[in-house]
Order: structure tokens, then sequence, then C-alpha cells
């Protein structure tokens, strides 16, 4: 059974930094794509950020490059998500997903319905 497991998140000033992980397990982590989304009340649900665990690729949002670092550690299962310089529209509950049979795309990897496994979410508020 898949699992992901997401941690950290949190409440931090504009400008601060945070960092969310997600655990995963049930499958074979190192060949599959694993993405960062995040939604806030009345907003349809957004690709953050994705990595193909096999080879490393990387993935990100216009509003989040340079800011947001993706990266993996294989031997943990886990992903993680570095936000710097984080202002109050990054505002939002951030959601870990999984592909588990192809690697990240950049036609696909911000799409929602690309995902065949989501955690719970973690919550990340950014204030002014």
């Amino acid at each position: 059974q898949v699992e992901l497991v997401e941690s950290g998140g949190g409440s931090v000033q504009a400008g601060g930094s945070l960092i969310v992980s997600c655990t995963a397990s049930g499958y074979t982590f190192s060949s599959n794509c694993m993405g960062w989304f995040r939604q806030s009340p009345g907003k349809e649900r957004e690709g953050v950020a994705a990595i193909s665990t096999s080879g490393g690729d990387t993935y990100y949002r216009d509003s989040v490059k340079g800011r947001f670092t993706i990266s993996q550690d294989n031997a943990k299962n886990t992903v993680y998500l570095q936000m710097n310089s984080l202002k109050p529209e990054d505002t939002g509950m951030y959601f870990c997903a999984a592909k588990t049979r192809f690697k990240c795309d950049i036609w696909s990897w911000a799409v929602t319905g690309a995902y065949g496994y989501w955690g719970q979410g973690t919550q990340v508020t950014v204030s002014s």
C-alpha cells in the first residue's frame, strides 16, 4: 500500500524559510516522479515543484524559481522542499504527490491528475 506522509511546514514571516518533507512507502521510490502542490482557500491546487527520483530532473513553477529547492534522499525514501524568501502568496496547504511508474516530464509534472497518490498535506502560513 502506497503511503505519503508530509512533515514540516508551519508559520513564518515574509522573507523567512521553511522546509517540508515527504516520506514515501509501499513502492520503489527510486523510479518515479514526486511532486509538491499547494492549495489555498478558494483556489485550485497548483504544482510547485517536482523531481524525478531516478536522474534527479527538477521542475518548478515560475513564481518559486530561485527561492524553492526540491531534493531527494533515496536512502530515506524522502523528498524535501526547501522554501526560502517566503512571501504571503506562498501560503497554503502543501501536498506531496507521487507517480509510481513514470518519471516527471515537462508536460505533466504540474498536472494533479497525473499523480496517483497523495499525502494529507501540511500547512504553510507566511505573514506579512
